[in-house]
């Protein structure tokens, strides 16, 4: 009788023993094949919760970003428009004008050309912006008994090379009249009214509120009409201006710049007004860069939570499969060592007789380990399926981001695969050679001696 019927006769008679060892192989297995797997599932889910998070992070970034430039855009806009409160901040003036006719009475004398104002807008001037020429007298209106401020401006001139802005202050229109508050409050006038000034008739068309500034003694009318008036014609006192942006607020460039173009001119700048403009401008940039800043930080900060919690989870679930697997390893090839040795200290007999009728010592304990070998490919496959059907029947307790196959061709899974075919007979036969060693030495005429 050959070896491999042998074999099979001996696990047909001993299916039970045969059974409780498959099944040993088949718990091994299934461990170490499940833990891999759901390691590895671990490893996928954590990469799809970094994405999501990732992608998270990136739209609302991105949301901000367009919220922080609407606001900006919004803000500054509003900042623009609260600067008409506080008027222009860079005063052009003919070189010999004296300062302090302006400071202490409101007024100038000292004038320039008209046209001083289109020759600056019409060169590369890059450091100030809304050009507004203008006359400025202190005079007694005769027809109220009051003095005043009288202004004769015009439309702004727009600087040639730039985009168009929208004006800072309305032109006043001609025959038109705009007054401060001091003026209007004790004239009692009203918007429609009509007044006489210098003998010449206008209707009131604004009646500015309280600015606590000259602008409060100050009535305003046609550039053309003023220098009329004043006996000014194609002169002007002062050319007003905006800083821009890009200069940086510095007054030395500004009159480095418009010396340049206007010799003979002198660049002073109302340093109160000039510091609340770029106090807003700078609080405009600077909020927006701090909101979306958070913004990123809120972010990375999110990601590198969910980076910590998801390692955590890992390395404890990584700790688990370092003990457990060798745990129930050890205890299947132990198991599978005792039925081994149940097994042929049961079959003595047999055995014996076996010896007796001729076969040798060697081929028992082929038979034998013939018998483990088949036990490890069997339990071997059966592990490997329980093993990936705790994977693929929601072993993890989430939802896979990822079709099952994925998981199972990783690397690892693989690796796991090929180690666990390999392990499985060679866990069998281990557990199996000293048991059929010591049956396959057994003297058969002791045994049966014995009997």
């Amino acid at each position: 009788m050959s070896v491999w019927r042998l074999m099979l006769r001996e696990i047909l008679h001993r299916k039970l023993n045969f059974g409780l060892g498959v099944l040993s192989v088949a718990i091994a297995i299934a461990c170490l094949v499940g833990a891999q797997s759901l390691l590895q599932a671990d490893r996928v889910i954590t990469q799809h919760i970094l994405s999501e998070r990732q992608a998270e992070v990136e739209t609302a970034v991105a949301e901000k970003q367009a919220e922080v430039e609407k606001a900006g855009a919004e803000l500054q806009d509003a900042m623009r428009k609260h600067m008409l409160g506080l008027g222009f901040n860079v005063l052009i003036l003919p070189e010999g004008q004296d300062l302090s006719e302006l400071h202490l009475n409101g007024s100038l004398s000292a004038t320039m050309p008209e046209h001083y104002v289109t020759q600056l807008a019409e060169s590369k001037i890059v450091t100030v912006n809304h050009l507004l020429p203008s006359v400025t007298r202190r005079i007694h209106w005769d027809e109220r008994d009051m003095d005043i401020i009288l202004v004769g401006t015009r439309g702004e001139v727009p600087i040639m090379h730039r985009a168009m802005k929208k004006p800072l202050l309305d032109a006043v229109a001609p025959g038109k009249m705009v007054v401060g508050y001091e003026v209007h409050l004790k004239l009692g006038l009203k918007e429609g009214d009509k007044v006489t000034l210098m003998g010449k008739e206008f209707t009131v068309s604004t009646l500015h509120p309280q600015r606590g500034s000259q602008d409060d003694t100050t009535v305003w009318i046609d550039l053309a009409q003023a220098q009329e008036m004043l006996g000014l014609q194609n002169l002007i006192h002062a050319i007003l201006a905006l800083e821009c942006d890009c200069a940086g607020d510095r007054i030395s460039v500004i009159r480095q710049e418009i010396a340049g173009i206007l010799p003979g001119t002198q660049v002073i700048e109302r340093y109160s007004q000039a510091l609340a403009r770029a106090e807003a401008r700078g609080y405009a940039k600077q909020s927006a860069e701090e909101a979306l800043e958070r913004e990123k930080q809120a972010g990375q900060e999110l990601l590198d939570q969910t980076v910590t919690s998801r390692e955590e989870i890992e390395t404890r679930h990584a700790g688990l499969a370092s003990v457990l697997v060798p745990l129930v390893i050890g205890a299947s090839a132990l198991l599978i060592g005792l039925l081994s040795y149940v097994n042929t200290r049961q079959r003595r007999e047999e055995i014996g007789i076996l010896r007796a009728i001729g076969l040798r010592a060697q081929q028992i304990m082929l038979v034998l380990l013939s018998k483990a070998v088949m036990m490890g490919l069997i339990g071997g496959v059966l592990g490997v399926v329980l093993g990936l059907g705790v994977l693929a029947f929601g072993g993890t307790g989430v939802n896979l981001p990822v079709p099952v196959s994925e998981v199972i061709r990783s690397s690892p899974v693989m690796s796991a695969l090929v180690t666990a075919m390999v392990l499985a007979p060679v866990l069998a036969s281990l557990a199996s050679w000293l048991p059929g060693l010591i049956a396959a030495r057994q003297d058969p005429a002791v045994v049966l001696q014995g009997d």
